[in-house]
């Protein structure tokens, strides 16, 4: 314990903290998005959305506000909305599911969390691939255990199977898959789900499937959830976003899927941690999810956008990855220049006036190849401006 001295000259005892996260700062996120926002650029960073909810929704929200559902839902989710999501996954998936096989919560970044909370133990090992997002090892480091990371391959962003298999030791307890993929916009196919049945079959190791872009799929392309294979449903949880699907990241709106038995751990941490989410939210999005064009009709939505940034960009120095999903396109500038991912992400920010993510920081190990995030979930005058700004280069 050290002491300082206080304007009374009095010995003031100030505590030290063993900080659980000693090499975690703010994310990549909030430092660009802020960057952003202080240069007065084009913010193509974060990925949140510039357009708005769509009226309808919002008119259901406000609609249960003022008829007084403001209280305390149930801690699993009001029981509308369970059915809701239990009928979306039969619709999309061919699968039939169990309202108690689903939880609803505060975003899919809390779904993510309480199942790492709840299934992996100190000394365990968590396979995930790079890129990853960010949370996922700091999630896995909270637990005591170790991320063990395999590259994804250059070239398409695919998963080595072959690695991540050779990866797979007495301690691996989890592996985590993301599908749509970010950054890359990668998606899996049925091949890799079969790899993976192939992998986990018969051992204790459980899959967590980050799903949260599932609806935003490109090029006629299918999204194969986890879900859908027999096999890996009986050890997966699935995680979803509403916030995404419908635009509203603000509203904190997630949900996982998961079997009873694994529920029944997830469970408990969730009733210590949000314990149950906004109410009049909940009954909305039930109402919404009725009517399935309002959720299947945003792939093409997206697709637009993301065929609108890349042709305003076909001029440009920069080199297009091909995303097949989320709302996200990496772009290599590696004929433009050869500045470090970090910094020509803040050069562009400084000096062009677009932000972007730089890649790197999805690696364990920083790798760099030159490569940006764009989020192009913008109106298309954002896009065109940015554009602008970037063909110069």
């Amino acid at each position: 314990m050290k002491f300082v001295k206080g304007s009374s000259h009095a010995y003031i005892p100030t505590m030290q903290i063993e900080s659980k996260l000693p090499n975690v700062g703010i994310t990549i996120f909030t430092k660009m998005s802020k960057m952003a926002q202080d240069y007065g650029a084009i913010n193509l960073s974060q990925g949140f959305p510039d357009f708005d909810v769509a009226p309808e929704l919002i008119d259901r929200v406000h609609y249960y506000m003022k008829k007084g559902m403001n209280q305390y839902p149930p801690m699993a989710g009001v029981a509308s909305l369970r059915t809701a999501i239990a009928d979306k996954v039969q619709r999309c998936y061919d699968v039939t599911i169990k309202d108690t096989e689903v939880l609803v919560t505060c975003g899919a970044i809390e779904a993510i969390f309480n199942s790492i909370g709840a299934l992996v133990h100190s000394g365990d090992e968590v396979i995930i691939m790079n890129p990853a997002y960010d949370a996922y090892e700091v999630i896995i480091n909270l637990q005591g255990a170790k991320a063990v990371g395999v590259n994804l391959r250059p070239e398409d962003y695919s998963i080595d199977w072959e690695a991540v298999e050779q990866s797979v030791t007495a301690k691996t307890r989890m592996i985590i898959i993301n599908s749509p993929h970010n950054p890359s916009g990668a998606i899996l196919t049925e091949d890799d789900l079969i790899a993976l049945e192939k992998i986990t079959e018969g051992t204790e190791i459980l899959v967590l499937s980050d799903e949260v872009y599932e609806h935003i799929v490109f090029d006629g392309q299918e999204h194969h959830s986890v879900l859908r294979s027999e096999k890996l449903r009986k050890r997966s949880v699935a995680t979803f976003s509403f916030g995404k699907t419908f635009h509203a990241t603000g509203w904190r709106l997630g949900c996982l899927v998961a079997p009873e038995s694994l529920m029944a751990e997830i469970v408990k941490i969730h009733q210590y941690n949000t314990f149950t989410i906004h109410a009049p939210s909940q009954y909305a999005v039930a109402d919404y999810l009725a009517i399935p064009d309002n959720y299947l009709s945003i792939s093409s939505m997206y697709q637009q956008k993301r065929d609108f940034f890349l042709e305003a960009l076909k001029d440009s120095k920069f080199k297009a990855i091909q995303s097949n999903g989320t709302y996200f396109q990496l772009l290599d500038y590696s004929q433009i220049n050869d500045k470090p991912d970090i910094e020509m992400a803040e050069w562009l920010t400084k000096e062009v006036g677009v932000a972007a993510i730089p890649t790197s920081v999805f690696y364990q190990s920083g790798e760099d190849r030159n490569v940006l995030r764009f989020c192009f979930a913008k109106n298309e005058t954002t896009l065109k401006a940015a554009a602008e700004k970037l063909k110069d280069l």
